[in-house]
């Protein structure tokens, strides 16, 4: 069984505290994760508005969004002003790249990117996507190769502004293999690698934590390549232990770790051999409302 680990950094907290752990962590597997970075205004505090979105309040409720976010988190935004997460973490970021880490960009503002993506016009997404590539490369002094959409919330804009960024890959989706990704009548160049398996807060509550690494190597056994993503403010703070744990379970299993990137140089070489699927927004097991869904024929896995 082969995986990797892409971190999504979405919070102020998360990057100072989160990433520092998680890099500790990694170098103790030699695992090659990747971090995707927020890295303009962390406005949390507004997605509580999705408080009237069906099953939001349920899923906050089962996975402890008050005390794994911590309040002053859920007030930023809002009540508190939101912190510049780049101009205040650079130190943070540039220390995971320092370590050997793969780092791209999860977004500029998380909420809006995902709350608005759909009601946004062509130029305001990609005033967005360039504000954080804008602030990653003079955080980092290189520009990223690759992204995450926040909340697997993606558009045919979203899609078409990274094809124009000349991206390594993307992964934007949840699926079960990489592949070209088409949506909205259109085929684009970007290669996606989905994220493979549930994130802790989708199966937290409905599960008992001691039974969901069975569940991550039971799914693991179906995919040839798997994308576990995680969290900083999750993994990286009050299930840092869990994390642990898992990875070691993973290493005695003798799972192979394995980088995003380094799988994306392999799958730029051979694109022809790559399915071309479609994106469809659709209901996910532990989420409210709809993801970005990788759509395979039988004939493609």
């Amino acid at each position: 069984m082969k995986l990797a680990v892409k971190v999504d950094v979405d919070t102020y907290r998360g990057t100072r505290e989160g990433v520092v752990s998680l890099c500790k962590i990694f170098r103790k597997y030699s695992l090659p994760g990747t971090f995707l970075f927020s890295l303009g205004p962390d406005n949390t505090g507004k997605a509580l508005r999705r408080i009237f979105r069906p099953g939001f309040l349920k899923k906050c409720l089962r996975s402890n969004v008050a005390g794994n976010y911590g309040l002053k988190t859920l007030l930023y935004g809002t009540l508190l002003p939101a912190p510049k997460i780049g101009k205040l973490c650079a130190d943070q970021m540039r220390a995971a790249a320092g370590d050997g880490f793969e780092c791209g960009i999860h977004s500029w503002d998380h909420f809006k990117w995902q709350d608005y993506i759909f009601d946004m016009r062509k130029s305001q997404i990609e005033a967005e996507f360039n504000a954080a590539r804008s602030e990653f490369e003079k955080i980092f002094g290189f520009p990223a190769r690759c992204c995450g959409a926040p909340g697997w919330q993606i558009s045919p804009d979203a899609l078409e502004i990274e094809d124009e960024s000349n991206l390594l890959y993307a992964s934007d989706t949840r699926g079960e293999t990489p592949f070209i990704p088409s949506m909205g009548g259109k085929t684009f160049k970007t290669i996606q690698i989905p994220s493979t398996l549930l994130t802790l807060d989708e199966v937290l509550g409905n599960a008992e934590l001691e039974d969901v690494a069975h569940m991550h190597f039971k799914r693991m056994e179906k995919n040839q390549y798997n994308v576990m993503t995680i969290h900083s403010e999750l993994e990286g703070m009050a299930y840092l232990d869990w994390f642990d744990e898992f990875l070691a379970q993973a290493r005695a299993m003798g799972v192979e770790f394995f980088s995003l990137s380094g799988l994306a140089e392999e799958l730029s070489k051979q694109r022809d051999s790559l399915p071309v699927c479609e994106i469809k927004m659709t209901p996910f097991t532990g989420r409210s409302g709809n993801l970005a869904v990788q759509q395979i024929n039988p004939n493609q896995k």
